[in-house]
């Protein structure tokens, strides 16, 4: 299993660059085609496959636990909120999505990504078991886990948490199916449906948080999974949000990414915004460039694993000379992800590749003027 971690992290590490560029330039493609043209619908149909294969890398990060992860307080009412739009197309409109959520919930700590693979994996697996329609329903409420649940469901701790359930009044499950749900791989549906990793990812998100799942299913009467996360005891505090990008051509930003075509596309994006660019592949040659023309730089968009010396590195090098400047790291996985982590939870930027250009902007717009990033890449705008 290790041996298929390190492999399935390792392609999901290139493939991330890959599907950066092939995304990205598939987005400004479409947005230089009328949207009547046979032109723009061939578009679509590249991008909406850069989509499903950037999902697909997203599974196999987590199947690896090679992901790169920024666990912030959230309210899960909001998470859903976010991407409940994406879900009803998602199920198609033969299925009908139904949402309940709790007004008092209570807040988790995880990270943004991870609940939206969640939702979405339970969703399409919901819907897979209704093809002929039927309804879904989401909820949230505020859960204990007392010693009686916990006496009777292996692998439960008690305490208090927050319960999202998935519902569906599909065909439902036999025990069998039930008692291999979870593993890698393993799969009902018919070839070319599904990987098997939908639920293998599902159960390894809510493990690696602290969670608990409790799945109830009968033949005919359809199938509920019940995910119990951690509820934390503070109290939410409003966060301030901004919807414009800074006044074009007011910063520059040193951009350093040592794969040229994601290189070029993150150039050519943030020059359309009206920004100041310095790119370089080398992050040596960052280092020159900073020492000639760091007083003009505002701010730091860095890779992580990069040849000669690391982001979180680099940044250090810079921010000793420039205890002002501002970075962000960007990457698909890092080798060293426990001490990334720990960067990360000192609060610096970080955007999961493969991102959106509107995600990489409000990314940028949001680090520039102070403001606590609430973009997830999931549902960010193009």
């Amino acid at each position: 299993m290790e041996a298929l971690g390190q492999l399935a992290g390792g392609i999901a590490h290139d493939f991330n660059n890959l599907l950066t560029i092939i995304n990205g330039y598939s987005t400004l493609l479409l947005r230089s085609l009328d949207r009547e043209s046979p032109q723009h619908q061939e578009a679509e149909q590249i991008l909406k496959a850069g989509d499903r294969a950037a999902d697909l890398t997203r599974q196999l990060l987590t199947f690896s636990r090679r992901q790169i992860l920024a666990p912030r307080m959230l309210n899960l009412n909001d998470q859903i909120c976010g991407i409940e739009k994406m879900l009803h197309r998602v199920v198609g409109e033969h299925i009908y999505l139904e949402t309940s959520l709790a007004g008092d919930i209570g807040l988790i700590k995880i990270d943004p990504g991870q609940v939206e693979q969640i939702v979405m994996n339970l969703v399409v697996n919901a819907g897979d078991a209704m093809k002929d329609g039927g309804v879904i329903s989401i909820a949230t409420t505020n859960a204990e886990i007392d010693q009686s649940f916990a006496s009777i469901h292996p692998g439960s701790v008690m305490g208090g948490y927050v319960m999202l359930a998935v519902t569906d009044n599909g065909t439902g499950m036999t025990e069998e199916v039930k008692s291999r749900l979870f593993e890698p791989f393993f799969t009902t549906k018919e070839m070319g449906r599904g990987t098997g990793l939908g639920l293998a990812t599902v159960y390894g998100i809510v493990k690696q948080n602290g969670g608990y799942i409790d799945v109830a299913s009968e033949l005919e009467k359809g199938t509920t999974f019940r995910i119990y996360l951690p509820r934390l005891k503070q109290q939410n505090t409003p966060v301030k949000l901004v919807s414009e990008v800074p006044a074009e051509g007011s910063h520059t930003i040193l951009v350093v990414e040592d794969e040229p075509g994601v290189l070029n596309l993150v150039t050519h994006t943030l020059k359309n915004k009206g920004f100041n660019i310095i790119g370089t592949t080398d992050p040596l040659e960052a280092l020159e460039i900073f020492d000639q023309r760091g007083n003009e730089i505002d701010l730091l968009l860095s890779d992580v694993v990069m040849p000669f010396m690391n982001g979180p590195k680099l940044a250090e090098a810079l921010t000793r000379k420039k205890p002002a400047l501002k970075v962000i790291f960007m990457s698909g996985h890092t080798d060293d992800k426990v001490n990334f982590e720990k960067i990360l939870e000192n609060g610096t930027p970080f955007i999961a590749k493969p991102f959106t250009n509107g995600a990489l902007v409000t990314k940028i717009a949001r680090t520039l003027a102070n403001l606590e990033d609430r973009t997830t890449e999931l549902g960010a705008d193009r």
